[in-house]
């Protein structure tokens, strides 16, 4: 019985066939994940100029990410500015205020994309509100998180860490994201892939 069970471990594990396999990504990773691939500029997140662009800015920081109701709740403070620059000074619309962000993510050219975005704030002002027209349309076209280089940095580790020489290499020949699920804690990424190990 040992036996046969190890056979088949063996045959699963060399086989030609690419078994599906699920990634739980905690929030709080999640989170890091984020800040590293889009708040990269101090924290910030640019969605219209930059620093160096002092009346026609606008950026997302401290974002927060969670799950509502079964979709992804994203959290984060927004500022902005869309101002003419008059003998050094800015005149013109700005504004700083939080909003929550609420869609469903899917996966859009092996990459994780939002689908049905929903931008809310507490407050409202004309400006306010378009911004939000903005996001919305913004992250509903052009948001996207690739996954395949977290993916392998985690799997390509060796056996061994440290100034030690690993025993063997790993090495992520082929990665397809499949699908995302919403769970409370965490989203579900499912995907196939192959790893060689050297």
């Amino acid at each position: 019985m040992t036996r046969f069970s190890a056979g088949a471990v063996l045959l699963m594990l060399l086989g030609p066939r690419a078994f599906s396999a699920e990634l739980e990504l905690r929030y709080g990773a999640m989170e890091r994940v984020i800040a590293d691939q889009l708040f990269s500029q101090e924290g910030r997140l640019y969605v219209r100029g930059s620093k160096a662009t002092k009346c026609k800015f606008a950026y997302l920081e401290s974002p927060h990410v969670g799950a509502i109701d079964g979709r992804l709740r994203v959290s984060a403070r927004f500022s902005g500015r869309t101002a003419l620059d008059m003998f050094g000074g800015c005149v013109g619309l700005g504004d700083s205020f939080d909003l929550t962000l609420i869609a469903t993510p899917i996966v859009k050219n092996g990459a994780l994309a939002f689908k049905e975005v929903n931008v809310s704030t507490p407050r409202e002002s004309f400006y306010i509100r378009r911004v939000r027209q903005a996001l919305t349309s913004s992250f509903s076209r052009e948001f996207k998180i690739e996954v395949r280089d977290q993916a392998r940095r985690l799997l390509e580790k060796g056996s061994a860490e440290g100034p030690a020489k690993p025993l063997y290499q790993q090495e992520l020949a082929s990665f397809d994201l499949r699908d995302v699920h919403v769970q409370p804690d965490a989203l579900v990424l499912v995907m196939d892939f192959r790893l060689v190990v050297k």
